[in-house]
């Protein structure tokens, strides 16, 4: 197999549209002749641009996002509203929390502002000292320690997440008169900043369940406005901590509104092994049934592998193979009391979670673990930064000056997660035909969506059983794509008689703002005829001249990084990559599934700009660089039968 990286030229004469990214590519047009009477004015076919009916750019946005309505947020000292948060998404400049101007690089397509769905609204009135809720002691206690700030406000707010946790609420906090009239304002807001063609905002919410102190977080994402979001409240913990349950509002939602809802699983990496089940339901203990598979597949389409709270697509002690697995690893339970366990991250991690459904699939008929991947960001600052250069924090405590790198970002128990620990990321970008609610929400449904850990990678990926080097080698590979294959998050169609292996077609263009391309790889796991899984991750295409080594390594791509100026250089790498290829090791008997992983050259890490925006020394143990990625949704392989 031949595979080959395209370097960028400055004449051009084709161009790989990714629609707001063109790259042109040099190369000589050839003759054309034309028959008398053939006219290129009569050819409706002449232009490849017209008549296409796919999508033809990313759409870039963050699926969870937190504002000042968020308990939490609030309580850490978040002041930008829903309205705000808008605004900067969509390009404006903003003042933060902490009196700092921000700006984005780029406009986003869409936002979810998803603040907690438990007291939403509340903490502002808790601040502000509401004479009502200030009979209550343990919520005037609260007060006073928030609004002394410092170290006080921090255990006060570490206080006000415990409670939640572990359903010691006060009542008062829980009066639904006051929650329909946040609710009410929130989905008014989110229909006032909704732009169709320009930007989207998507409804939705946090809901915040822990089980045995343990994340079972998921967003609740609406396709619908506020006229049908509005009829029913959104669903908390108050109510049920089971995502069983909260299966159950949905489909209620579903019949009462006529509306249509999603939801997504976030944090697997702080679940303590609960997020991703093989055996035993975790919030009622008993043995998983083709009914908790069938429901768990069909609301939750999508998962949230990486974020501030750090990456989960792989963990290196799972993939002792993968070199790139130990990125942004954050192996620190659920920042409670229950020791975490390396029997524990099997269930955690997006790719054990992918193979273990492989299993699940064959014994209960369905596989509850078919999700698309997305990043976001997951911040509590009303600001969805994911930049390396422009990264704003996790919560308003941490925002951006000299010490944030060794300051505490959250303390519960005996587990502790300083400032240098934060993850810059990420990204959710969706494969949608044009920018609004209906079209994003049916692109998530169908999982033609993938994640990066901040950089807007433009990554296409499809399946099929004829691709040729051809097709690889187009200016459009989008269109050889869907017409012989199914793209990200779909299923391979029954192979055709003279096919002996999947084919894959995989093209990456680098983020204009970012590094060059190291490589592409392609993650494949399967079940084999023993109810065994397995995986392996295939370097298809990469930069440079480079030669695998004789046990099939391929060499790094080299280092640019000056950390001392939070430089680099794109002198290495390549500004885009693309290749198709087929499964040397297939067998068509085995379940399996495929996604691309798109891998950068290094560049300096959120931690590298700090040190040398502000003149500070960090610790040996604080990574300096770093190597952004992106992950695209699975594309799967079932046996015929």
């Amino acid at each position: 197999m031949r595979t080959f990286a395209v370097a960028l030229l400055t004449t051009a004469s084709l161009v790989w549209h990714a629609g707001a990214q063109e790259v042109q590519l040099g190369g000589q047009v050839g003759e054309m002749t034309l028959n008398p009477g053939d006219s290129v004015f009569e050819r409706e076919t002449y232009s490849p641009y017209a008549g296409r009916t796919f999508p033809t750019r990313p759409l870039w946005g963050d699926t969870h996002l937190h504002t000042s309505n968020s308990l939490d947020a609030r309580a850490f000292g978040a002041l930008l509203d829903p309205e705000q948060a808008y605004r900067f998404a969509r390009g404006e400049e903003v003042v933060t929390s902490h009196g700092l101007r921000v700006k984005l690089s780029r406009p986003l397509d869409w936002l979810v502002v998803a603040d907690h769905s438990d007291a939403l609204g509340a903490m502002n009135e808790i601040v502000d000292g509401d004479a009502t809720l200030m009979r209550d002691p343990t919520i005037a206690d609260w007060n006073r320690r928030l609004n002394q700030g410092g170290d006080a406000a921090l255990m006060a707010t570490m206080d006000v997440i415990t409670a939640f946790t572990e359903g010691n609420v006060p009542d008062v906090i829980l009066n639904r008169r006051f929650a329909q009239s946040i609710w009410d304002e929130y989905v008014e807001t989110a229909d006032r900043f909704n732009d169709p063609g320009a930007f989207t905002t998507i409804v939705g919410y946090e809901w915040t369940p822990t089980v045995g102190g343990n994340n079972l977080h998921r967003n609740v994402l609406y396709r619908d406005g506020g006229e049908r979001a509005r009829r029913l409240l959104p669903f908390t913990t108050a109510e049920s901590f089971n995502p069983e349950d909260l299966w159950r509002w949905m489909e209620t939602y579903e019949e009462a509104t006529g509306g249509r809802v999603l939801a997504l699983a976030h944090n697997g990496n702080l679940s303590n092994g609960l997020m991703f089940p093989v055996e035993t339901d975790p919030a009622t203990g008993e043995p998983l049934t083709a009914g908790y598979a069938e429901t768990r597949a069909k609301w939750e389409p999508l998962y949230e592998v990486t974020q501030i709270k750090g990456d989960g697509e792989a963990h290196p002690f799972l993939s002792p193979n993968d070199e790139f697995a130990d990125y942004e690893t954050w192996d620190k339970s659920n920042l409670g009391p229950v020791p975490k366990e390396d029997w524990m991250l099997q269930y955690e991690y997006a790719r054990e979670a992918l193979k273990n459904g492989l299993k699940l699939e064959a014994s209960l008929g369905t596989n509850p673990y078919k999700f698309g991947m997305v990043g976001s960001t997951d911040s509590h600052t009303g600001l969805a930064t994911a930049e390396e250069d422009n990264f704003f924090g996790k919560h308003s405590l941490v925002e951006p000056e000299a010490g944030r790198w060794k300051h505490v970002v959250g303390e519960f128990d005996e587990v502790r997660v300083l400032g240098w620990e934060m993850a810059a990321s990420g990204y959710a970008a969706v494969w949608a035909t044009e920018n609004t609610r209906r079209a994003i929400f049916d692109a998530m449904e169908r999982r033609e969506v993938y994640a990066t850990t901040g950089s807007r990678i433009v990554v296409r990926f499809f399946g099929g059983w004829n691709f040729t080097e051809a097709d690889a080698r187009s200016r459009l590979p989008a269109e050889a794509g869907y017409a012989k294959g199914v793209p990200m998050g779909g299923d391979l169609p029954a192979a055709p008689e003279a096919a002996t292996a999947p084919t894959f077609l995989v093209a990456a263009l680098k983020d204009a703002y970012s590094g060059n391309l190291d490589r592409i790889q392609i993650v494949k796991g399967w079940l084999d005829n023993a109810g065994e899984t397995h995986e392996h991750v295939y370097d298809v295409v990469w930069a440079g001249d480079r030669q695998p080594d004789a046990q099939g390594k391929l060499p790094p791509v080299g280092n640019t990084v000056d950390v001392a100026t939070a430089t680099f250089t794109n002198a290495i790498g390549a500004p885009e990559l693309a290749t198709v290829w087929t499964d040397p090791d297939f067998d068509p008997s085995m379940r399996a599934f495929y996604y691309a992983r798109v891998i950068e050259i290094p560049t300096p890490r959120w931690t590298a700009y700090d040190s040398a925006r502000f003149g500070v020394s960090m610790s040996e143990e604080v990574p300096m660089t770093t190597q952004e990625r992106a992950y695209t949704s699975p594309i799967w392989y079932t046996p015929a039968g």
